[in-house]
């Protein structure tokens, strides 16, 4: 679609019984409400552990990509360049398996809000990385570039009016590194699971970069993990072991808009911080958490949210035990408690909480954008 056509965005949450299950997706398109050929993003949450090993998230893609091959005339295998899936793995505590169905359409004159800024989306891809780029600048770069164009695919001319950057990235494999280490060169780490992080981080560096918060001459190698005063207030990034490039997807708004949704964003300073999202519900919305609870349960299509165990060791100063289990690693224990705290205020638990927030919000923090139903 072009980026100055005006766009109809909508977007529903479908509860599913498994990864590979749509069959609440079907049941909307049979019913009308769903387009498959308007299908443009699509951000799943899914049941596994959300470690180098899950595969719940390139089982959801796989189905995805099957269902919608026959509607879009094309192989499954081509889906992944039409449209982004985006799986997330981990439902830790309270949170319920769900995918997030963003549509997109040529909006129809009498649609259009004038004056209004409404929900826009942009899609973009990066090539794929070598194994020894992953975690670095390569990454970085591209993912800025790619940043870049999901805006312009979006209709957004300003980085202020980008509410959500919504990224998935690559892991580092056994094999991937073997190959690495077979051509002479090395990886960043030798760690697969580590490597999520180093890939995330990247990644959210490249938002950040994308959209001013960063300077770029600061997002270097070295920065990657360690240089915790760079982050970006509205990225998100998940990695998993189904792809090799990045997939973005931006969220923001712009005048011209049809959507019937409005989006905005901000940041929780710690895993049990509520006050930034209560304030957006409130001053962008017109929506009071404790007086409005039933309009909001009403309105409120999802919110989406990054959530991490604090590195030092603490929450308001009080010392926390999720870097120390041997059993359970903390990024789970992270989507469980942000999982809960945010259920507290929608008074819903198909929310969208990924784990690892490395350079997406603060230390210990993360964003959040709510989907708000406005019309």
């Amino acid at each position: 679609m072009s980026a100055r056509v005006p766009q109809h965005v909508d977007a529903h949450v479908v509860p599913c019984r498994g990864p590979g299950d749509l069959s609440g997706v079907q049941a909307l398109v049979e019913a009308g409400v769903l387009e498959p050929r308007d299908i443009v993003a699509v951000m799943g949450k899914t049941e596994g552990n959300g470690c180098v090993n899950d595969h719940t998230r390139d089982f959801a893609a796989m189905a995805w990509c099957h269902y919608l091959a026959p509607h879009r005339g094309c192989t499954p295998q081509a889906v992944h360049a039409q449209v982004a899936l985006v799986m997330s793995g981990g439902t830790e505590g309270v949170l319920s398996p769900h995918f997030t169905v963003f549509t997109r359409r040529a909006a129809l004159p009498h649609e259009v809000v004038e004056g209004e800024k409404r929900l826009v989306v942009g899609i973009a891809h990066t090539r794929d990385f070598a194994p020894e780029e992953m975690g670095r600048q390569a990454q970085i770069a591209a993912t800025a570039e790619a940043v870049q164009a999901a805006m312009r695919d979006a209709g957004i001319d300003s980085a202020a009016d980008v509410h959500f950057v919504q990224v998935k990235c690559p892991l580092l494999t056994s094999a991937k590194v073997d190959d690495a280490l077979g051509r002479g060169l090395d990886t960043v780490t030798r760690d697969t699971y580590e490597s999520m992080g180093y890939s995330r981080a990247a990644s959210a560096l490249g938002v950040g970069v994308a959209l001013g918060e960063i300077d770029p001459a600061r997002a270097t190698d070295a920065a990657v993990l360690h240089d915790t005063s760079l982050h970006s207030a509205r990225a998100s990034v998940s990695a998993g072991i189904e792809l090799e490039g990045n997939v973005v997807i931006v969220l923001g708004e712009a005048t011209g808009s049809a959507s019937p949704l409005r989006i905005g964003h901000a940041l929780m300073r710690d895993a049990v911080d509520t006050a930034g999202l209560r304030t957006l519900l409130r001053e962008h919305f017109g929506l009071d958490p404790e007086a409005d609870a039933a309009l909001i349960a009403q309105q409120l299509v999802n919110l989406l949210a990054k959530a991490e165990a604090s590195p030092d060791g603490r929450v308001r100063g009080l010392r926390h035990t999720m870097l120390n289990d041997s059993d359970i690693h903390s990024t789970r224990h992270a989507r469980a408690a942000v999982g809960a705290v945010l259920a507290s205020v929608a008074g819903r638990t198909a929310l969208y909480v990924s784990g690892g927030a490395e350079h997406q919000g603060p230390p210990g923090g993360g964003p959040v954008a709510a989907l708000v139903r406005v019309g």
